[in-house]
């Protein structure tokens, strides 16, 4: 199975899945006879055997923020978030044309009958990583966010080199990140400026600390406070809910760069730190969440 994305949109807006790649031909013929500006995709392999919750297909939004590329720095936000499909999932070939089975977007779900508008479909990441230490254990849900740490880290690492380092420039991402039956993490695509429109209560709070927070990190209180201070290096003393995931300034020698190798030669992904307080926490929620 694979997935074709337009390059141009958002929201779930013109994706569908085929079984075939000779279908890509037969699709594209019948597309650009009848318009005349042409559209770029990006045709991927579909993850076919995704990790379900309560029948359903799930994926997951956290948000990173990178201060600056030349050195890279970047913070991960604790409050990301696993978004549910309504219906149960299925791979089979009646129901590719089915979002409400495979796309995980807000924009879609909310639309469907079995949209519930009061959690809105969606589950804190705290809640799946106590999920998954009752039901995988601890060990291995350690070792799979572990690994998706890497993959954020890997990800922006890859696009150093072609990003305009400008001090005066902040970005926060939407990394989405899926999660196979065998607890095996993919990246799914990292988002610039990511929605920030909320569709529940706990969306709203949590988006408005995590606003709050990027300035925070991003614009220190003290900046214009001295001549030139802001083009100085700066370590703001409180992160907010932010933490720091990575400091190339810290690893001249790429000694911890390599070790984060080592924890993706399984994964294609990448995820969220979790508190003490989240490690702590009781590890035996082995229930699926309640949708109705």
């Amino acid at each position: 199975m694979w997935i074709m994305k337009p390059t141009g949109k958002a929201q779930g807006k013109g994706i569908f899945i085929i079984n075939k790649l000779a279908q890509i031909k037969k699709w594209s013929t019948a597309r650009w006879a009848s318009m005349p500006l042409r559209e770029s995709y990006v045709i991927s392999r579909y993850v076919n055997d995704p990790l379900l919750i309560g029948g359903r297909k799930f994926d997951l939004r956290l948000y990173v923020l990178v201060t600056c590329y030349r050195p890279l720095k970047i913070y991960q936000y604790r409050h990301g978030f696993a978004r549910f499909c309504n219906v149960r999932y299925t791979n089979s070939a009646n129901d590719l044309d089915n979002p409400f089975v495979h796309l995980t977007n807000v924009a879609i779900q909310k639309t469907g009958d079995e949209y519930n508008s009061i959690h809105g479909g969606k589950w804190h990441i705290r809640n799946l990583r106590l999920y998954l230490q009752g039901t995988a254990g601890l060990e291995a849900t350690e070792r799979l966010f572990a690994e998706m740490d890497a993959i954020i880290v890997h990800s922006c690492k890859a696009v150093q080199p072609v990003i305009i380092n400008d001090r005066h420039c902040f970005e926060c991402y939407g990394f989405d990140l899926l999660i196979d039956a065998n607890l095996k993490a993919w990246l799914v695509e990292v988002n610039a400026s990511p929605s920030l429109s909320c569709t529940t209560q706990s969306d709203r709070i949590m988006k408005t600390a995590l606003i709050r927070d990027v300035l925070r990190v991003a614009v220190p209180d003290s900046l214009g406070e001295e001549p030139f201070r802001g083009a100085q290096a700066w370590n703001p003393p409180e992160f907010g809910e932010f933490t720091t995931l990575y400091d190339e300034s810290l690893d001249p020698d790429g000694e911890i760069l390599r070790s984060m190798s080592s924890a993706t030669s399984t994964a294609g992904i990448s995820a969220v730190h979790a508190s003490a307080g989240d490690r702590r926490a009781s590890a035996t929620v082995k229930e699926a969440p309640k949708w109705r």
